[in-house]
């Protein structure tokens, strides 16, 4: 098992991103919109007796010229599912030829589910996985909606009859950037962490064609916005990124109309699997209910190993 490190063929790596329709952190693009802004990052591709297996993007953390940490998010991606044995060379490759000088570590949080069977077992799992909302959209719009909680299709017939008017914002940067000093004073207000407000210009003009890497969704009630919606588009998979509201829209349930609008639009672009984001019950019981009422899969991974 070899590991290349220095990719720079975007096009290999965004179709091997395609066909496993893999996450966010993972594609080329989220790479390059945080080197911009400073952040370094690794691309290794996985190679055996000259065949392509996978690929890690990773995120580097550094204390000076003292020691670093290689974060791999939501990865490797391979070709095809490997045995824990050759998962297990990969991960050796990786960590033996990591490019970092000083004191270095190699993080991997997979994209297995906990109680996987998975080539980490040499490694020392450090964090335990987070919890997410997984919806196939290969499905139909009938099957999806027969999957739905019966509140939240409730809710969403309830949506459809309030006079919300649902309409998609451009790409402009002048069109969104409200969205996102809403969702900075929503970090502030509560103290969270995320990805920086310059990230969403650089991924969103990362590709030729803007509306392929972002879908905007806003929610009107006469002349006021009461709700609006985000997702991040890569490859044949997106994210939910951020959602805001006010009580208005609270009480009409746009979330839910744009949520399902957001749905047919991705499907329409042929986007496979839509991955709504951690569910935190203790925290955010809330943000979870909406998003478990979907009737999507809730998937664990199995953590972080270093």
């Amino acid at each position: 098992m070899i590991a290349h490190w220095g990719s720079r063929d975007s096009q290999a790596w965004d179709a091997l991103h395609r066909q496993a329709a893999a996450a966010l952190q993972q594609d080329w693009a989220y790479g390059s919109s945080l080197a911009a802004l400073g952040v370094p990052v690794l691309r290794a591709r996985l190679e055996c007796d000259g065949e392509v297996l996978g690929q890690a993007q990773f995120i580097v953390r550094s204390w000076g010229r003292v020691a670093s940490v290689a974060l791999c998010t939501r990865g490797p991606v391979w070709r095809t599912r490997l045995s824990p044995e050759d998962e297990t060379r990969a991960f050796a490759a990786l960590k033996r030829t990591l490019p970092l000088k000083g004191i270095r570590f190699m993080a991997v949080t997979p994209e297995v589910e906990e109680g996987q069977a998975h080539g980490l077992k040499p490694m020392r799992r450090v964090i335990s996985g987070l919890s997410t909302v997984v919806l196939d959209l290969s499905q139909s719009m009938e099957a999806l909606k027969a999957q739905l909680d019966s509140r939240w299709r409730y809710s969403l017939t309830r949506s459809e009859d309030s006079g919300i008017h649902i309409q998609r914002v451009g790409t402009n940067p002048g069109q969104y950037r409200w969205l996102l000093d809403a969702e900075m004073e929503k970090r502030s207000d509560r103290k969270l962490e995320g990805l920086p407000r310059e990230f969403f210009d650089l991924y969103v003009n990362s590709r030729r064609q803007p509306a392929a890497n972002v879908l905007t969704f806003r929610a009107d009630l006469g002349r006021d916005r009461v709700a609006a919606m985000m997702f991040l588009i890569h490859g044949e998979a997106a994210t939910y990124q951020i959602g805001w509201t006010t009580e208005a829209g609270r009480d009409s349930n746009a979330h839910h109309l744009i949520l399902w609008r957001g749905i047919q639009a991705l499907k329409e672009a042929g986007v496979r699997v839509l991955d709504l984001g951690g569910v935190n019950t203790f925290r955010s019981a809330g943000v979870a209910r909406f998003k478990l009422g979907t009737g999507g899969k809730v998937v664990t991974l199995a953590g972080t190993y270093i």
